[in-house]
């Protein structure tokens, strides 16, 4: 792993797929984001809107949808 990549992990990881954000802008409208773009300045692509968007403009309101992993029962080798 390059140690010095520019890519924002903890970022990345704060801003999942599927996740309910609204725009710090315009409170109350409520986002899913779609995915986090890592080599694209803004990173953040919503669902409902065309443009990217920067972690700075917007407000996390709910992580309780997001799978950050397929969790299935795996076949023991043993």
């Amino acid at each position: 792993m390059n140690t010095e990549s520019v890519i924002d992990w903890n970022e990345m990881f704060e801003y999942l797929p599927g996740m309910l954000v609204e725009l710090k802008n315009d409170p109350g409208v409520l986002h899913r984001i779609d995915y986090y773009e890592a080599m694209m300045v803004p990173p953040i692509w919503l669902v409902s809107d065309p443009r990217p968007r920067y972690p700075s403009e917007l407000r996390i309101v709910s992580r309780r949808e997001v799978q950050s992993c397929e969790l299935k029962p795996q076949p023991s080798l043993v």
